[in-house]
């Protein structure tokens, strides 16, 4: 066995192929021994040597001791199977968007296996890219790792509910918990990194998610702001990110000895901001993509030290089983993906609060009134004007006085002094009620994708919007056939 000094001085272990036994972490692994890891887990420890005796590893990983020595104490004789999973390729998934009717047949020539944990999500064929086509440019489909997928689901979100996704980025749960909910509440997802809170907004906008706000803040801020606010918080906190080993192995080198207690640090922060938004008998899940117990069991066991009015609520999961004490783990060697930890938590009931309802002005009734008119049936919520920009935010939204706000409500229409202009974001919304519509072409939908505006003309002038196969492109102002 191979012992030294990474970079930083970390200790770290390399272990050779032919030393599997012979060494008391056991964390030999043969890269390119493809399913041992599924046998080891039937065979036990002992039939691994046997599967990778005489077989040369094509790479061999380093990982820190230390890391090594916690997934051992964690899994025992699973050890083994666990880090040669960590030799696999990643899985890759994909979900379908249910908010559109047209999008299962876009997706079906990519789309393999179901995720049984996951209804409208499918691991990707092999060789596919959906992530180049047009299906997904026009919101077919989110691509997301499959284990990424238990967050949502544990947190069973419902039409009519006010939702709080608190650390959302770059929106795969967001846009999972909308395409439950159906249009129907409020979904405020918040991202405090600016950059990455745009790449939010665009993906809410292109799955055509019309009942979301987007913003920007510190959970903190928000607490302050939205006490009690919320039927369910989900909490999908920044990790070691221990799941991302197989997708990324760089990441292995990046870990250190204390990455999980600094992360165990910052997630008590934003746990305890997360419980002061959840209503009297809300629900609050707590998830990572990690594996350590300090950020997952550890961190749960030590917010409910400190938040007695919550208690663990057991929950289960169609092809993972049932939760322990509120928690469910997903592991890389037992299930198809990459990992994941999800716990449940249920607050005590109690008097619940209600955001105070807004009223638009009659201008902006006036202008609904004539966008109905010229353009389409929005959902229903209510219009607030930012200068020449008209958005619609869902009934029930929280005051967003005071919070930065990148996704105001669905981005409607523009205005001038004698014209409305309907937004690509409209455009894009699920479930709405176009007046006009008009079917393309490949060659038309290319042009438009690659960010072309020709003249069209048509036998219904007006705001018509351009639809590709099923699937929404744009609104473009038709002229009148000679």
């Amino acid at each position: 066995m191979d012992t030294g000094l990474a970079a930083g001085g970390r200790r770290t272990v390399r272990l050779p192929w032919h030393a599997f036994e012979h060494t008391h972490v056991r964390a030999a692994v043969c890269h390119g021994a493809r399913g041992a890891g599924a046998q080891a887990d039937t065979q036990g420890p002992a039939d691994i040597h046997g599967l990778l005796s005489g077989q040369r590893p094509r790479k061999m990983s380093m990982y820190d001791i230390h890391f090594v020595e916690e997934m051992r104490a964690l899994l025992g004789d699973q050890l083994p199977a666990f880090l040669d999973a960590l030799e696999q390729p990643s899985t890759r998934a994909l979900r379908v968007n249910a908010l559109r009717p047209a999008a299962y047949a876009h997706c079906l020539p990519y789309m393999g296996d179901p995720v049984p944990w996951c209804g409208d999500g499918y691991y990707i064929r092999e060789g596919a890219r959906p992530g180049a086509s047009a299906a997904h440019n026009f919101g077919a489909m989110y691509l997301q790792e499959a284990s990424a997928m238990t967050a949502a689901a544990a947190l069973a979100p419902a039409p009519g509910e006010r939702i709080l996704d608190l650390c959302a980025a770059p929106g795969g749960k967001s846009t999972q918990i909308a395409a439950a909910m159906r249009g129907a509440g409020v979904l405020v997802s918040n991202e405090i990194v600016p950059s990455r809170a745009k790449l939010l907004r665009e993906n809410l906008e292109r799955m055509g998610v019309t009942n979301a706000v987007a913003v920007c803040a510190a959970p903190d801020l928000l607490a302050r702001q939205w006490p009690g606010m919320f039927d369910a918080v989900l909490v999908d906190a920044p990790c070691s990110g221990e799941g991302m080993f197989r997708r990324t192995p760089e990441a292995r080198g990046e870990w250190k000895p204390e990455s999980p207690q600094g992360c165990a640090r910052r997630q008590a922060e934003i746990l305890d901001s997360a419980a002061e938004m959840v209503r009297s008998g809300g629900r609050l899940v707590y998830s990572t993509c990690t594996f350590n117990r300090h950020e997952d069991e550890g961190s749960v066991a030590r917010f409910l030290e400190r938040h007695a009015d919550f208690a663990p609520e057991d929950f289960s999961l169609p092809g993972l089983g049932a939760s322990e004490g509120g928690m469910l783990r997903v592991w890389p060697h037992l299930a198809r993906g990459d990992g994941h930890f999800v716990a449940r938590l249920r607050r005590a009931p109690g008097r619940a609060r209600e955001p105070a309802p807004m009223q638009a002005s009659k201008e902006l009734v006036s202008l609904l009134e004539r966008f109905r008119d010229e353009v389409g049936a929005p959902p229903d919520g209510t219009p607030i004007r930012q200068g020449d920009y008209v958005h619609l935010l869902p009934h029930g939204t929280p005051s967003l006085d005071g919070i930065r706000t990148v996704k105001p409500g669905l981005a409607l229409m523009r205005t001038g002094r004698s014209h409305i202009e309907p937004l690509p974001a409209f455009a894009r919304a699920a479930g709405v009620a176009p007046n006009r519509t008009m079917e393309i072409d490949d060659a038309l939908m290319e042009r438009l994708r690659a960010g072309e505006k020709p003249k069209l003309t048509g036998p219904a002038p007006g705001w018509t919007l351009l639809e590709w196969q099923g699937l929404p492109v744009a609104y473009r102002k038709i002229g009148k056939e000679a």
